[in-house]
């Protein structure tokens, strides 16, 4: 039941990360990668308010398995971040590849635990 659960977010999730990678991209002329950072601080905060909601026992570990490793784990991409920040460096935008570092790891982290506090309050 699990991985059936785990599939369910996921088809959910990875449709969800392209149609926001292309809206958001479609909105900003520039080279920074702004569709995957935002789906990862997204990412960050769900998975947060998940995982601190079911820590609290407001949430069944089920919800854990279909929205935090299903939906979140389709959702965002560390890949996609690894590869776009490679291929910045490799085209001279040392700069804009160090601000996606820096922008990604701090507001990703701030971003879960921002949900963290919110799925302790909920759970």
């Amino acid at each position: 039941m699990t991985a059936l659960l785990v599939a369910l977010g996921a088809a959910v999730g990875a449709p969800m990360r392209y149609l926001t990678d292309l809206l958001v991209q479609s909105l900003h002329d520039s080279l920074m990668p702004w569709g995957t950072f935002a789906v990862n601080v997204a990412g960050s905060f769900v998975l947060g308010t998940v995982t601190a909601a079911v820590a609290a026992g407001g949430l069944s570990p089920s919800a854990s398995a279909l929205v935090g490793t299903g939906f979140c784990g389709a959702l965002t991409t560390f890949s996609t971040f690894g590869y776009e920040t490679v291929r910045l460096v490799r085209d001279g935008a040392r700069l804009i590849a160090l601000g996606n570092v820096a922008l990604s790891l701090g507001v990703g982290l701030a971003a879960c635990v921002a949900g963290w506090q919110l799925g302790t309050v909920l759970g």
